[in-house]
């Protein structure tokens, strides 16, 4: 577990200085390592400051979907990596003021797989502490997925989240699920592209090799 270097400030009073700001990245899939290296692929994070880890996750209830867990160790997910994304010189007590806060714009009820989900709650985070960022490949799923939402399945249109009980299944399986459908189905598409190209290219090579005339 990481800490802070604890320093007195001109009151006598005790404070943080520079405290790292680490974005905890984990698998949601073993597809991942296979699509990880194309820039792609389903993830979950968290950000870490002061020994505790944050993150978003959906449920039915109009309250808090912001929990908090140890390091690098979130349930139901694989450790990735680790990124450093910047420092703060927010106290502990502080920094927990500020997760409060934030929280207050992310119930578990308004979780969104397109548009509201782990990866913009850390990124939010991130933009208001640091002023920037977090990596691209992060959310590049729901991001490609949002563009071109009017050309995936049905099923994939995910709809504004609600409390109704229309399905007994819980909302992390939910959410798995539908990740990986979306998933399968942006690489599906990437290799049928791959297998059209292979095709041209092999009546090419065929044409190219086809005896003129006679002879």
């Amino acid at each position: 577990m990481r800490t802070s270097v604890p320093t007195t400030g001109s009151d006598g009073s005790s404070a943080t200085s520079h405290v790292p700001i680490y974005l905890n990245v984990y698998d949601l899939t073993p597809m991942n390592g296979y699509v990880y290296w194309i820039g792609l692929g389903i993830f979950h994070s968290g950000i870490e400051v002061h020994g505790s880890e944050y993150a978003f996750g959906a449920h039915d209830f109009p309250t808090s979907g912001v929990f908090e867990v140890e390091p690098r160790s979130c349930p139901g997910f694989t450790f990735r990596r680790s990124i450093l994304l910047g420092t703060t010189d927010l106290s502990p007590q502080d920094f927990r003021s500020f997760i409060e806060a934030v929280a207050d714009n992310y119930y578990g009820n308004s979780y969104h797989l397109l548009t509201k989900n782990c990866n913009h709650f850390t990124n939010d985070v991130c933009c208001l502490l640091t002023g920037k960022e977090v990596p691209g490949w992060v959310n590049r799923l729901a991001g490609i997925g949002l563009f071109c939402s009017c050309l995936l399945p049905e099923s994939l249109q995910v709809p504004a989240p609600s409390s109704s009980d229309e399905s007994k299944e819980g909302s992390e399986h939910k959410l798995k699920r539908s990740l990986t459908t979306l998933s399968d189905s942006i690489v599906e598409n990437i290799s049928s592209k791959e297998d059209a190209e292979s095709e041209q290219d092999q009546d090419h090579q065929r044409l190219l090799s086809t005896p003129n005339g006679g002879r």
